[in-house]
């Protein structure tokens, strides 16, 4: 990610975000997508700059950003609306369709950041400590190949 000494991680380059590492609407089986080098402090921070270049911050209470991820996540809902089951890549979508789920998950995400933060939750310790708690909600021993609910588990 190329910096700007004034206002943080560049936002003024699109990439192509439909990825080279799987798959579009290429044979998906027997590969891994491997996320490209971005912290959730660089999106903060470009969603900060961006919202304050716009005198936005007012409008940008947790209520309001919470609204607006969920808005996004119909957004994202439509393009799949019946389509039916769709495969690991999304191989049945177009690129323009692949592209706008990557889009509309953008949104999501960059929500879910601002959320966050203006909610004073670290992210990442967050989803650590989720995940730690998971493992022990779905023991290994008891969880593999289920797909039950983890009361069944204990």
């Amino acid at each position: 990610m190329m910096e700007n000494i004034v206002t943080g991680p560049r936002v003024d380059v699109e990439p192509d975000i439909l990825s080279e590492g799987c798959c579009g609407s290429q044979d998906c089986e027997n590969k891994s997508l491997k996320f490209s080098d971005l912290s959730l402090e660089d999106v903060r921070k470009m969603n900060e700059n961006f919202i304050k270049e716009r005198n936005w911050d007012q409008f940008h209470s947790p209520r309001n950003v919470l609204l607006a991820m969920v808005g996004e996540v119909g957004e994202l809902s439509e393009i799949f609306q019946w389509k039916g089951e769709v495969s690991e890549g999304l191989p049945e979508l177009t690129e323009d369709e692949r592209k706008h789920v990557g889009e509309e998950i953008s949104d999501i995400f960059i929500y879910l950041v601002d959320f966050a933060s203006r909610c004073h939750i670290d992210l990442s310790k967050a989803v650590i400590a989720k995940m730690a708690a998971n493992a022990k909600k779905y023991p290994v021993d008891k969880a593999y190949g289920q797909a039950n609910k983890y009361t069944d588990y204990q």
